[in-house]
């Protein structure tokens, strides 16, 4: 499923003025490795630090159109997201993730159909000691994305808010 047109650069400039706290921009340090760039939907978030025990139950669960945002602590020394998981989360519907963390299998990524950005590719897997947390607050890269936000990513960047912007 194609998203609805937009793009990052014109989203900003539409809520330049927003003082709110309401409209966020994650900071450029994201690269894109799945099949698109461009992903957009509401979103569910999970925290855990090089263990991927609750990415791995997120994205086999029916995904609904939302984007899976994944606070790995910006720790790129294991992989949070590879290859199976990718496919998982585009069989089930979902419309990407983000990953403060690392990712690997980098071909089966882009095969897989899915937009996903992480920092950096990083072939270790991660541990699996079912830790994390799911549909809570998270700080991505010091910005704050909570489970309902909406978000928007292109070959721009990736943009945050509390409501639909479409």
């Amino acid at each position: 499923m194609n998203p609805p047109a937009f793009a990052t650069c014109d989203l900003c400039d539409a809520h330049e003025e927003d003082t709110s706290g309401s409209f966020r921009v994650l900071p450029p340090v994201f690269r894109d490795f799945g099949a698109t760039t461009r992903f957009c939907g509401r979103v569910a978030t999970l925290r855990s630090l090089e263990d991927n025990s609750r990415v791995r139950e997120a994205v086999n669960s029916p995904g609904e159109g939302r984007v899976l945002v994944v606070d790995g602590g910006g720790s790129v020394r294991r992989a949070l997201v590879g290859g199976n998981l990718a496919v998982a989360a585009a069989k089930n519907g979902w419309a990407g993730i983000v990953v403060d963390g690392a990712v690997r299998d980098a071909a089966e990524i882009k095969a897989a159909g899915i937009g996903i950005k992480a920092l950096a590719l990083m072939p270790m897997r991660s541990v699996k000691r079912g830790e994390g947390q799911r549909d809570l607050p998270v700080e991505i890269q010091g910005v704050t994305v909570r489970p309902g936000d909406w978000l928007y990513a292109d070959e721009d960047g990736i943009v945050v808010s509390a409501k639909p912007l479409l």
